[in-house]
């Protein structure tokens, strides 16, 4: 097939459901492609309900396909049917897919098309999934190693994890921050002080409960503000609930506006990031970048994003240790700010998307027919 060199390369986009974004890997693309879209033409294929028909960013394209009326099939065909769009298709150059568990799709597509195939994280993690769908997550992770032109992680974790199980190059692009988003987010001082955890979906291995027994240990009387999807798993809601009986706790819900969400942030006196396992979380970097206290667990994510000059840490799933440093936290505000400054210059100098995008757009021109 003849292609004119000088003309803009054509990507197709598939796997953030729809835009504008809300959390994780969406989020992560529309970032991209908003660095992005004066040098390449996009077309985000989405769902109707997960995206807006209203939302405009420069030329580029939403084709938002109708929602399946049985909720739970509803993902898996907007995959396939992305997938034949495309496939039937010859005015893209490169295909990028979010997600590995959607790697099914990535066999068919390289019929025709170079496909990029980027993990955001191992969803075989999730405590919500059966052993049935984890193994077929299993599966699409070996489809999405073995059979994209290439592959990329959020998280040098698993970049690490996948060269050596599966013996192949893995490209690490981490994930970023626009500081933009921020301007004009001053503190509130008029507002009760409150403790803050905040999760887009509050499953088990976002690590809640850690956070609530450390409270009860230390007897704590203040606020704690719980921001977040807790409807996910019952049995979970029901144990938070109980662990909360005797703390004064606020569940606030999910937040979808990010710049609501980034205000209770900056006005928290500090922020518990408690998860068990993650692969590079935004919103470790939204917190930085609002300059509130932090602590978090010591999982690899976490680490080998910021160290022990920049982030207070404690020994994930030790609630004892989780204890100790919110002590340490309460009553030493001067370390914990210096702490916050050293963490916000890294966030400057090595997590905005502006640089980072750059990445991408070098691995869509490796393509280029």
């Amino acid at each position: 097939m003849s292609r004119n060199k000088d003309r803009v390369m054509r990507v197709a986009v598939i796997g953030l459901k729809g835009l504008p974004a809300f959390g994780g890997a969406a989020t992560v693309g529309e970032n991209i492609i908003k660095e992005l879209h004066q040098e390449f033409d996009f077309t985000v294929f989405s769902v109707k309900s997960h995206a807006d028909s209203k939302y405009k960013m420069g030329k580029v394209e939403q084709n938002i396909l109708s929602s399946f009326f049985i909720k739970k099939l509803n993902i898996l065909l907007y995959y396939l049917r992305s997938c034949f769009i495309v496939l039937f298709s010859t005015k893209y150059d490169v295909v990028h897919l979010h997600h590995t568990d959607a790697a099914f799709i990535v066999p068919l597509l390289r019929l025709r098309y170079k496909v990029i195939v980027t993990s955001h994280a191992r969803p075989q993690d999730c405590d919500k999934w059966s052993p049935l769908v984890k193994f077929f997550f299993d599966i699409n992770e070996w489809l999405a190693v073995r059979c994209a032109s290439q592959m990329t992680s959020v998280s040098k974790y698993l970049k690490t994890y996948y060269e050596e199980r599966y013996k192949t190059n893995v490209h690490f692009i981490p994930n970023g921050i626009d500081i933009d988003i921020a301007k004009n987010i001053e503190r509130k001082d008029n507002e009760e002080p409150y403790i803050l955890f905040a999760a887009g979906r509050i499953l088990p291995l976002k690590g809640l409960h850690l956070l609530l027994n450390a409270l009860k240990q230390l007897n704590y009387k203040g606020l704690l503000k719980v921001v977040g999807n807790l409807d996910q798993v019952a049995e979970y809601k029901r144990e938070v609930l109980h662990l909360s009986q005797g703390l004064n706790v606020q569940f606030i819900g999910l937040i979808k506006e990010k710049r609501e969400l980034l205000q209770i942030v900056k006005n928290a006196s500090l922020f518990v990031f408690p998860s068990l396992t993650e692969a590079m979380s935004i919103m470790l970097l939204e917190v930085v970048m609002m300059k509130t206290h932090l602590i978090a667990s010591d999982i690899p994510a976490n680490t080998n994003v910021f160290d022990h000059d920049e982030v207070l840490f404690f020994e994930t799933e030790n609630e004892k240790d989780l204890a100790d440093k919110l002590s340490i936290s309460f009553n030493s505000p001067e370390e914990m700010n210096q702490k916050s400054d050293k963490a916000y210059q890294k966030l400057l100098n090595d997590y905005q998307w502006k640089n980072i995008a750059s990445q991408y757009a070098s691995l869509y021109q490796s393509f280029k027919r």
